[in-house]
């Protein structure tokens, strides 16, 4: 015992030795030691800011963990400021997990056999539905020829909406009657386009809350029964903590492919973007930036990093 004893006191005293020879070194060198103390300040402050921009609590700590790993103990120079290096520290994690997943839709689109069956998911009033005609003009302005599918067919006035919204856009829509087979409503809109050389089917499914195992269910028989090539999680880019708990449900109980993010002119925040990403390690595709057919913009992470930590 006295041996291990004298080993660990002999480990410490290494180890304390090592810190002042490091901490001497760094200031011949015109160098300091950042420090947990020194850091504390600006962590806070970037904590505070990344909160109030929606990004959830559970994401913030651990990025603030992370950046802690990776500063405490490193050198800095005499003068430079310790707020810059956390918020560049932050703004590389940031970064990474926005960047960990990439998926071009245009490219996807272009390279994948025809047709297309790609079929949005999300909770309701996340703005779905519009997305979707979105989603359809872009394909469009693409040179892309689409098919739209009601496949919410619960909700009153849902098939109305998107009809509109084919009519407005000149898109053929395949619809049943009311409380018909959502799966069956996106088989005939792909059978459809098969026979039709339609390019694209675009599938609207009912909006539901993520702890409706009943109707979740019916989104995994749409996956079975018509075996879609692109699964896409709509959620608001406020949503906040609320982000994680529904991308996470969604992606574990039907899976998801990627996400797109509406409503982002109502408030620019678009922390639930870092959220989302987090939680589901899947690619965020458009954010949804107005109410017109027009306003969908190609996902940038490095823009929404630098609108995030700007102020």
């Amino acid at each position: 015992m006295f041996d291990k004893l004298k080993k660990k006191l002999k480990s410490f005293s290494k180890t304390v030795e090592e810190k002042v020879v490091d901490k001497g070194k760094a200031a011949i060198r015109g160098e300091t030691v950042l420090g947990e103390k020194e850091l504390r300040a600006p962590l806070e402050e970037l904590e505070v800011a990344l909160l109030e921009n929606d990004a959830a609590l559970s994401v913030v700590e651990e990025l603030i963990s992370q950046v802690k790993r990776d500063l405490v103990g490193k050198r800095k120079k005499w003068g430079v400021d310790a707020e810059g290096l956390v918020k560049n520290a932050i703004r590389d994690a940031l970064l990474n997990i926005l960047s960990a997943q990439k998926l071009d839709f245009d490219e996807f689109v272009s390279n994948r056999e025809k047709p297309i069956n790609i079929a949005f998911i999300g909770v309701n009033g996340t703005g779905k539905t519009t997305t979707i005609a979105k989603v359809a003009k872009r394909l469009l302005s693409y040179g892309h020829s689409v098919v739209i599918a009601a496949a919410d067919t619960y909700r009153a006035g849902a098939t109305e909406q998107i009809e509109q919204h084919a009519s407005n856009l000149g898109i053929k829509l395949i619809k049943h009657q009311y409380g018909a087979d959502p799966a069956a409503v996106v088989y005939d809109t792909v059978k459809y386009a098969k026979a039709n050389r339609k390019e694209v089917v675009l599938s609207d499914t009912a909006g539901r809350m993520h702890t409706s195992v009943n109707l979740m269910e019916q989104l995994n028989k749409i996956r079975r029964v018509t075996k879609p090539d692109m699964v896409i999680f709509v959620d608001e880019a406020v949503a906040g903590n609320d982000a994680v708990e529904r991308a996470k449900r969604f992606d574990e109980l039907v899976g998801i492919d990627a996400s797109i993010l509406t409503k982002l002119d109502i408030d620019e925040n678009g922390g639930a973007a870092i959220s989302i990403a987090h939680s589901t390690s899947k690619p965020i595709l458009f954010l949804g930036i107005g109410q017109g057919y027009e306003d969908l913009k190609k996902f940038d992470a490095e823009w929404l990093v630098d609108k995030l930590l700007s102020g």
